[in-house]
């Protein structure tokens, strides 16, 4: 059965078990060289004219002396570098997936984390693109039983070059034109969603680059200014008449003095030590540090908070802004490394172990988990007010909006209370029917027994024909009602006033000791009572209005 790579082409497996570039003597000589001895303004620009016409390796060079030199410049850069690392990952079958699709997403998703050890390295190598506008990690296929597994190698930038036409990248061999990559055998990873057009210009380090020359002719000068700066300015004077060997006698005494404190010179001749004072104190050199910083930050990041800790006046909203705009760019970078990895690493590995998926068209896809739990305390307190107005909120969403998995029926789950078993919501039924006027008639016997046992404990005055019977009852019951509690008033009285040292757990406890078989059998009479009288007023007026 013949392997396909991702534009449909046949693949010889047994190239993939050696490294294209062991094949290449010229690149595991190669010397590492620096481009920053001598730079100047005009062979920077040079540098980048080769680039443009193809010619990468100078370039970058240059890019890799620039993180080694600027601490700002590769701290910025490794915060965006490093960012993709953070998140988590999956790999997706695609739509409408078949039962072999399901199976090699999970069989990739299964391979990389338990036997790739090196992914993190692999996506911080990847990384390097948005810098040098490309990246690449050469990978060895390794036959372990019937799997073939990945061994990644990151190269360096300066062992590729481009085609003629300085679009495409080739191994930089010795030739012209470079020779092609091994397919299957290599992640390119070119951030092209950067900066269009010719691959030699898509990196952002070309931005950085004319802040970081003029940063470092404003150092060297403050470095300068440093040196001299606050120095006591030593004048000789010498007589009229003096001979070219007295001059430079006196020079040399003016020199001795200033390293040795101790001179000669000849008689007649004056030495004056003069105090600078004032001065700029190399503040135009330090203005034009921060904004090469400031600039290189808008570059790599797109905005300048998160790279420095000073109070701009502006309120948490400039903050909120920068970082919205910094988890932008993290989502971009997110996307493009995930379409890169889905092509160059999981198709492969499907394409190799499972014969059954040779499409790259239908090959499950690597996906950077970039959701973002929303405020929990905020939908806490606003979901039950909106249901509580009839908002029909489906549950999978508020799920979703959290990040909240829901559970698969067999996990143990948070409950407010005990645990109960899960009861299936039972079917709505139509509401029961009226009773039948027999039954009615029955009903209405019964109340009027209760009746008669609430109204035992009224008053036996006459009623007053302009007030409501039940008005008049009413206060009678509340009256027994208080004799009980005011009973139990006296006893929780008496118990701190005979233990006043108790502290409130104690009295608690107390109270549970003594009052826990409450209510009362008197109570819960009076309150039957009470519920019999308010039944039967119902009644009345249902059968008044009828």
């Amino acid at each position: 059965m013949k392997i396909l790579d991702a534009n449909g082409n046949p693949i010889d497996t047994g190239a993939l078990r050696e490294p294209q570039t062991s094949r290449v003597a010229v690149l595991q000589h190669q010397l590492l060289e620096s481009q920053l001895d001598g730079l100047t303004p005009d062979r920077a620009a040079r540098i980048l004219r080769d680039a443009d016409q193809g010619n990468l390796t100078a370039q970058a060079q240059l890019f890799d002396d620039m993180l080694d030199r600027d601490a700002h410049l590769r701290c910025e850069f490794e915060k965006r570098q490093g960012a993709p690392v953070a998140l988590d990952w999956s790999i997706e079958p695609p739509t409408n997936a078949s039962a072999a699709e399901k199976a090699a997403a999970a069989y990739a998703e299964e391979m990389l984390r338990d036997t790739v050890d090196d992914l993190e390295d692999v996506i911080l190598a990847m990384m390097e693109a948005p810098g040098h506008g490309y990246a690449a990690i050469e990978i060895e296929w390794e036959k372990w039983g019937r799997d073939w597994i990945p061994n990644f190698h990151p190269r360096p930038q300066t062992w590729l070059t481009t085609d003629l036409d300085r679009r495409e990248l080739r191994l930089a061999d010795g030739s012209a034109a470079g020779s092609p990559l091994q397919p299957m055998g290599w992640i390119i990873h070119q951030h092209k969603k950067i900066k269009t057009g010719y691959l030699g210009r898509a990196g952002l380090f070309r931005a950085c680059l004319w802040p970081f020359l003029y940063k470092a002719y404003s150092i060297g000068d403050f470095a300068e200014f440093l040196e001299t700066y606050g120095l006591p300015i030593i004048v000789g004077k010498y007589m009229s008449g003096a001979s070219a060997e007295e001059k430079a006698s006196l020079m040399r005494a003016v020199t001795a003095l200033g390293h040795d404190a101790r001179a000669i010179m000849p008689e007649g001749m004056a030495l004056e030590i003069q105090t600078v004072t004032g001065g700029a104190g190399g503040s135009h050199h330090l203005a034009m540090v921060d904004w090469a910083d400031r600039a290189q930050s808008k570059a790599i990041l797109g905005q300048t908070t998160s790279s420095e800790a000073k109070p701009t006046g502006l309120g948490s909203g400039v903050a909120d802004l920068h970082s919205q705009v910094r988890h932008d760019i993290l989502k971009s970078d997110a996307r493009q490394l995930a379409g890169t990895l889905t092509r160059d690493l999981v198709y492969p590995l499907i394409a190799l172990n499972r014969p059954g998926v040779d499409s790259y068209r239908r090959c499950p896809r690597w996906v950077f988990d970039l959701g973002e739990a929303e405020d929990l305390a905020r939908y806490a307190d606003a979901l039950p007010k909106l249901v509580g107005v009839g908002f029909k909120i489906p549950r999978t969403w508020a799920h979703e909006k959290l990040r909240i998995p829901e559970p698969d029926g067999k996990e143990d789950v948070l409950a407010t209370g005990p645990a109960a078993p899960a009861v299936p919501p039972t079917p709505p039924t139509e509401p029961p029917a009226p009773p039948a006027p027999d039954e009615q008639a029955a009903l209405k016997a019964r109340w009027r027994q209760v009746a008669v046992a609430a109204l035992s404990a009224a008053p036996r005055t006459p009623f007053d024909a302009d007030t409501d019977p039940a008005d008049q009852i009413a206060p009678e019951l509340a009256r027994q009602a208080q004799t009980e509690v005011d009973s139990w008033l006296a006893s929780i009285e008496a118990l701190l006033a005979d233990n006043p040292g108790l502290t409130p757990a104690q009295v608690q406890t107390r109270l549970l000791e003594q009052f826990g078989g409450l209510p009362s059998e008197q109570l819960v009479e009076l309150m039957a009572q009470g519920y019999a009288l308010a039944q039967l007023v119902g009644m009345d007026d249902v059968g008044h209005g009828a």
